[in-house]
């Protein structure tokens, strides 16, 4: 049984300097060019389209026709755990087991049509019955709190107490922390006994140093996902994705960070949590400028990009307006980015939804990335590495986002062709 573990994303290197140590190509052991044969493609039979759609992709990459595996399971954006496992975690596991006995498949990839996100055990009789007498004792706490809002007295602090202690039970008997995307959980397909509370470390995630980690690696699959708000967007990303490979993504890349960069000496203060991720997004852009393979801007302002402020734009990263995409941006074909904040994944389809990769999508980003869920700060791919991993082109798309992906079994969807190498050789 793999445990869960208390790792955080901020334990990786504070110097990230992976092409001047040689460790990059130390990585090539755990993830090494995704090949067409090496993925398996899931098709939502009761979606339409996916099907379709996902033999259009295997013609396109010629990848073979065995490896189409067609399920039958809700075209909601969401599914009960129990129709998870019997309708998807199931029929993948036997299909694995059974015609790829020699683990040649090491990539699955969810075809437009399938569920976002896997909902939480539903509760048992006596936990609805504890929940429900919580929720009573947390109306009536809410209540007094109000009225105590603006006190300091003793009677406030215990009832604020009390308040956050009986949120906790009714998220636990409700089991919240047990969602997740059905990407990131079909990702442990092949091991049967984990818990769900909370995520299970990447064993594939450049940033750890523990070496038992890896023993689960065999075992793990790398996922990506070819989806988006209609089927010509798919198509799109599908063509788009493959025509840029012949020469390359050109652009510019926007780094929207929340501060100006901090100075040496500020390092250690800052790089933890929020302050880690923004000081990531600055060396990311570094390592693009380094590059020398198209222009960098950075936004080190707390407001955001403007409307029509960022025009060809090929890579991008930045924070934070919580579903509330902003409009700053002429995606050029090929384009990769994403955007850290909340839920920002939750639908792709409903309709007037602002959530940025549903907006991305739509506005022409060829691959992107977010959770469906809230997925705390850490749970985001590490900035500097995964636009590293991109720009020396020796990995795939899927595979730069494993490599920089802390967590499995957790919130965090990639959308985006896996065979996609954006600057490949």
């Amino acid at each position: 049984m793999i445990k869960r573990v208390a790792v955080s994303a901020f334990k990786v290197r504070k110097k990230w300097a992976l092409l001047s140590t040689g460790l990059i190509w130390s990585l090539a052991e755990m993830c090494f060019a995704l090949e067409p044969h090496e993925i398996l493609v899931l098709a939502n039979k009761n979606a339409a389209k996916s099907v379709d759609l996902a033999k259009y992709y295997m013609d396109r990459r010629g990848i073979p026709k065995k490896n189409l595996l067609q399920l039958w399971v809700n075209d909601k954006e969401w599914c009960e755990r129990e129709d998870y496992e019997k309708r998807v975690a199931a029929p993948v596991r036997e299909h694995l087991k059974e015609k790829d006995p020699k683990r040649e498949i090491r990539c699955i990839l969810v075809l437009y049509g399938f569920p976002l996100k896997v909902a939480p055990p539903r509760m048992t009789g006596s936990e609805k019955e504890e929940a429900g007498r919580l929720q009573k004792r947390q109306e009536a706490l809410e209540t007094r709190t109000g009225e105590l809002n603006s006190s300091d007295s003793q009677e406030a602090k215990e009832a604020r107490e009390e308040l956050e202690g009986i949120r906790k039970q009714i998220s636990r008997l409700r089991k919240e922390d047990q969602a997740a995307a059905l990407d990131s959980e079909i990702s442990l397909v092949l091991l049967e006994n984990y818990g769900l509370s909370g995520w299970i470390p990447n064993p594939f995630f450049a940033g750890y140093k523990a070496k038992d980690l890896a023993r689960n690696r065999e075992k793990v699959m790398i996922v990506s996902r070819v989806d988006g708000p209609t089927e010509d967007t798919v198509k799109r990303v599908i063509d788009e994705s493959m025509e840029t490979e012949k020469k390359g993504l050109t652009g510019k890349a926007y780094f929207d960070a929340r501060w100006p960069r901090p100075s040496e000496e500020k390092n250690n203060k800052t790089d933890v949590g929020y302050g880690f991720y923004d000081r990531s997004m600055h060396r990311a852009a570094d390592l693009v400028k380094k590059s020398g393979r198209m222009p960098v801007v950075v936004n080190d302002r707390e407001e955001l990009f403007q409307p029509g402020e960022c025009p060809d734009a090929a890579l991008y990263c930045g924070w934070y307006s919580l579903a509330q995409y902003v409009d700053a941006f002429k995606w050029r074909p090929g384009s990769v980015g994403y955007h850290i904040a909340s839920s920002e994944c939750r639908t792709l389809k409903q309709r007037g939804s602002q959530v940025w990769c549903k907006r991305m999508l739509e506005e022409g980003i060829a691959a992107t990335l977010g959770p469906v869920g809230e997925p705390y700060v850490q749970a985001f791919p590490i900035p500097e590495m995964l636009f590293e991993f991109l720009l020396v082109g020796s990995w795939t798309l899927a595979e730069c986002y494993a490599l920089s992906q802390p967590f499995w079994s957790w919130q965090l969807v990639l959308i985006g062709d896996p065979l996609y190498r954006p600057f490949k050789w």
